[in-house]
């Protein structure tokens, strides 16, 4: 079974019990990738995501990719979030990238976007956020994906 397929099996069994954020781990043992989903809230069809973080058994350089190709991959790739989304920086120093929807989503005064973090270790972190037009305030907060749009998403992720 794929990781897609997995995550897609495991999404439609997990039942959180209680209203606190819990946790759903799915490893890929063929393509040694692992994904932890903190989950808010778990129906049928979709969850509700505070994050999705993503972990490889080994780094980029033993695959032979580097940092920049992985972040402008995944930008251009990954098509089931609410915005399109844009590589913001690659910071070779730390060796990671920082990717955001290209355009947030305008509610009031409020803007909603994607963050991505990934770093050379082959790791990758997904968050949303909500920012005012008060500069340097932004929170984050909880995203809703179908569990095909996690699973895509996951599978978008890996390299």
């Amino acid at each position: 079974m794929t990781l897609e397929e997995t995550l897609l099996q495991k999404l439609a069994e997990f039942r959180p019990q209680g209203s606190d954020r819990q946790n759903l781990a799915v490893s890929d043992d063929e393509t040694g990738c692992s994904i932890t989903l903190s989950i808010d809230r778990n129906d049928d069809l979709s969850c509700a995501l505070w994050e999705m973080s993503q972990r490889s058994r080994s780094p980029l350089s033993e695959r032979g990719l580097d940092l920049k190709r992985w972040a402008d991959k995944v930008a251009g790739q990954v098509r089931g979030l609410l915005e399109p989304l844009r590589v913001i920086e690659i910071d070779e120093r730390r060796d990671e990238a920082l990717i955001r929807s290209d355009e947030p989503t305008a509610r009031k005064d409020e803007r909603y976007y994607y963050e991505l973090r990934l770093d050379g270790s082959g790791s990758a972190l997904v968050r949303r956020y909500c920012g005012t037009t008060e500069v340097g305030r932004r929170r984050q907060v909880a995203f809703t994906l179908t569990h095909e749009a996690v699973a895509k998403l996951a599978a978008d992720l890996a390299f």
